[in-house]
């Protein structure tokens, strides 16, 4: 069922923005004057389609294929390869036969949109729900490191104070691409003693298959004070009670709940002591087994403080245009870590499969939707930027130089551009599913 989650939330999230990246192409054409001959959802792969209409002088439609969308202009050298409409004379109505600045704005349309829809998407979530962050004041007991944070000296209790000399005010900050994509110094309190942590550059390759929870964990430790207690469970049994603090298990010493919880699933199915102080008194108890590997006992969660922030209408655009940027920007600063070597492309790039299992999630959730949609949105904007033949930046690079020549690049290396575009993309694609279907199938 989490599967069929997924792959619904991907396909309806993609299928929104390929339209939507589609519609600013065939508006900016149609502002023009440029006729559009097809606009379709998917690839009607071998004129193979699964609906189609037509209405002036357009045709509408959903391909089999899965991969995208297009709309195809007239008179436009693109994936169609339609040379024989390029071996008729140049009409008025045609891509070719109009200014290269108007060309250019109908390349950029599609982006324009994507970015569009990404701040507008983050501007409403701003609007709706506010901003909520735990204050990392509240994270009295410190981060809990994965085995990457702790591979680089970070250690269970530690207090992050501050990123590059700047101090942390939000606890999230310290999972952020601020930290995982720049070149980042940790301030950290440990005990009494304040030290520093070096972030190594290429962090990215060894966390990206694990999840950010490798490096440390998304929520602060919490103490084992006992906080709840589930009546006719273990641990009710064996007399625990509100504000006990567990010290030990089985005499193995434990100060933070991932603690205790580690220890208890280690004991699954077996009779435990617990150590435990309450008030002045330091007790033992026995408790019973329990096959679930859960004793019923919750902790004291009330000590990490959240904070919200609402803001009005016009006060969320700023907020909304500032995650934006920063997904651009963060999509950017990944890409220039490959082509430096920093990060693996294998461990950089995530397909259909990571996209529907680490972004949308498989719980339908739809503020988690949106906001995900959008994170996508604008990344579908930085990579369709990219200066690649058969993508829209190459074709503005084209567009650019022949507005420095003053004259169009010809047809014939137009063509060949373009098919040197296919064959990177279609590389680009086999290269991503197949590190999807390894990294979530296979490794």
């Amino acid at each position: 069922m989490n599967g069929l989650i997924m792959t619904a939330q991907l396909l309806l999230g993609l299928s929104i923005l390929v339209i939507l990246h589609e519609l600013g192409h065939f508006l900016a054409a149609r502002a023009f004057g440029i006729k559009v001959e097809k606009f379709y959802l998917f690839f009607d792969a071998w004129n193979v389609k699964l609906f189609s209409f037509k209405k002036g002088d357009c045709e509408y439609g959903i391909g089999w294929l899965p991969l995208g969308g297009y709309v195809k202009i007239a008179g436009m050298i693109d994936e169609s390869m339609d040379t024989e409409q390029m071996a008729q004379p140049a009409q008025p109505w045609e891509f070719r036969s109009k200014p290269a600045w108007q060309r250019l704005i109908v390349m950029l349309g599609g982006v324009v949109v994507n970015v569009i829809v990404g701040i507008f998407i983050f501007w409403m979530l701003t609007f709706k729900y506010g901003e909520t962050y735990i204050s990392n004041n509240s994270a009295h007991s410190g981060i809990n490191p994965g085995v990457v944070g702790q591979s680089i000296g970070l250690q269970k209790g530690d207090k992050v104070l501050a990123i590059n000399g700047k101090k942390v005010i939000r606890f999230e900050e310290i999972t952020s691409s601020k930290v995982l994509l720049s070149n980042t110094t940790l301030t950290i309190l440990r005990g009494n003693k304040t030290l520093y942590v070096k972030v190594p550059e290429n962090i990215l390759n060894d966390i990206s298959d694990e999840g950010i929870e490798a490096f440390v964990d998304r929520v602060p430790l919490i103490s084992s004070t006992v906080d709840s207690i589930m009546t006719g469970k273990p641990a009710a049994k064996a007399g625990v009670q509100k504000g006990d603090v567990i010290t030990a298990i089985n005499d193995v010493p434990v100060k933070f709940s991932t603690e205790v919880v580690e220890q208890i699933k280690k004991s699954k199915g077996k009779p435990m002591v617990f150590d435990v102080k309450r008030g002045a008194e330091t007790l033992a108890l026995n408790v019973p087994a329990d096959t679930s590997g859960m004793v019923g006992i919750g902790f004291r969660v009330s000590e990490i403080k959240q904070e919200t922030i609402k803001y009005g209408l016009l006060e969320a655009l700023p907020i909304g245009a500032t995650q934006a940027w920063k997904t651009f920007s963060d999509n950017a600063k990944g890409i220039g870590k490959v082509f430096t070597g920093q990060i693996k492309a294998n461990k950089a790039f995530s397909g259909p499969v990571d996209i529907a299992r680490k972004v949308y999630g498989g719980e339908w959730v739809w503020a988690r939707f949106w906001a995900s949609t959008a994170f996508i949105s604008v990344a579908l904007a930085f990579m369709n930027l990219l200066p690649i033949p058969a993508l829209d930046g190459g074709h503005v690079v084209f567009l650019l130089v022949e507005m420095v020549k003053g004259k169009p690049l010809g047809d014939k290396f137009m063509e060949r551009a373009q098919m040197v575009g296919f064959v990177i993309l279609l590389s680009l694609m086999v290269f991503v599913l197949g590190n999807d279907i390894f990294k979530n199938f296979i490794k």
